[in-house]
């Protein structure tokens, strides 16, 4: 008995705790074939997974996603990395996301997904292969919803913007799984591949600055976490729109501004869920958050196109930041990363 009793010690011990979900509040687990998007509590979910898992990871779902350039083009006289994210086959980083999260979904027999986007992780969920209801604000560019569309998928237009959006595709899910590139922190964990590239791509290195346009901050979630698991973090710089800059005004304690429209559409989100998390990404990375003004985005758009880069107004602001942030000079030795998005063509 005392044999049994100490084989069933050691198994206890030893047994493999497998990928779940977990509130990031009262820290209750979820597996991750659950169809609740936050704990009963209100709480976010984080991912759990072991090493384990992460070199576990399942493949069986692939949008031709790649390796993206890395290209220093040289503005105002300092030169600056642009990560070529508009290269990705929907023309955005989102395919990153998609990848990793419908491919655990299609390992654990999910085949139904619905969701809300102002694009990019629609076009990217949608060229999964996965069926598909896509949530989109009635004001989206034409070419965004019509790219979804020819993936397959079923189009719900929403007007009132994109917390209204969200909120009925959260309201009519049904049997559906909830695939968002907000709540599901599957989604974040497909990004982080981006941080990888870039350490690589640098030689090893990380970059001093990445200016990251934010809206709902996916991407700098996906950087922040590759980064913190490579050992070091570069000082992110989060860039808005002032006409929509609610991560702006918390970091640096501004009172709340009304928020009006913006030619960056993807990034124009008043209410991030994971506001908390973004501020803690630039606040540990001894970061800084910026808006810039629509003209200044018509500027560096402008300015990328000159040099071969048809870029997404998301990525204008990204850039439009980082020249502000160094009117005054850049040293030479600074490797300062300005992703692109999507491209152009999303317009």
């Amino acid at each position: 008995m005392r044999r049994a009793y100490l084989l069933r010690l050691w198994m206890g011990r030893n047994r493999r705790i497998t990928m779940h979900f977990f509130c990031e509040q009262c820290k209750k687990e979820y597996p991750v074939a659950t169809h609740s998007f936050q704990c009963e509590c209100g709480g976010l979910f984080r991912l759990y997974q072991s090493a384990m898992d992460a070199k576990d990871v399942h493949d069986g779902v692939t949008l031709g996603e790649m390796p993206t350039p890395l290209l220093p083009r040289m503005m105002d006289g300092q030169r600056f990395y642009f990560k070529m994210e508009d290269r990705q086959p929907t023309g955005s980083f989102k395919d990153r996301g998609a990848k990793r999260l419908i491919g655990e979904l299609a390992h654990i027999g999910i085949d139904k997904v619905a969701l809300d986007t102002a694009g990019n992780a629609g076009a990217a969920v949608a060229a999964a292969g996965i069926a598909c209801r896509v949530y989109v604000p009635d004001d989206v560019a034409a070419e965004r919803v019509k790219q979804i569309a020819a993936y397959g998928a079923d189009i719900v237009r929403v007007p009132n913007g994109r917390a209204h959006t969200m909120a009925m595709a959260q309201e009519e899910l049904g049997d559906a799984y909830y695939a968002s590139h907000i709540y599901n922190p599957l989604f974040i964990d497909g990004v982080k591949s981006m941080a990888y590239e870039i350490y690589d791509q640098l030689g090893g290195t990380v970059p001093d600055y990445i200016f990251v346009p934010i809206g709902n901050g996916t991407m700098l979630l996906g950087l922040y976490q590759g980064f913190e698991e490579i050992g070091r973090l570069p000082h992110f710089v989060g860039v808005q729109s002032t006409k929509c800059a609610p991560v702006v005004d918390a970091f640096h304690g501004f009172p709340r501004t009304p928020y009006r429209h913006t030619i960056a559409e993807t990034i124009r989100v008043e209410e991030p869920p994971r506001m908390e998390a973004i501020l803690w990404a630039l606040r540990s990375s001894q970061g800084d958050a910026i808006a810039v003004e629509d003209g200044a985005i018509l500027t560096a758009a402008k300015a990328l196109g000159e040099r071969g880069i048809y870029a997404e107004l998301t990525a204008a602001a990204a850039l439009a930041g980082a020249r502000a942030f160094f009117a005054e000079g850049m040293p030479d030795n600074y490797r300062v990363i300005v992703p692109i998005p999507g491209s152009g063509l999303k317009r």
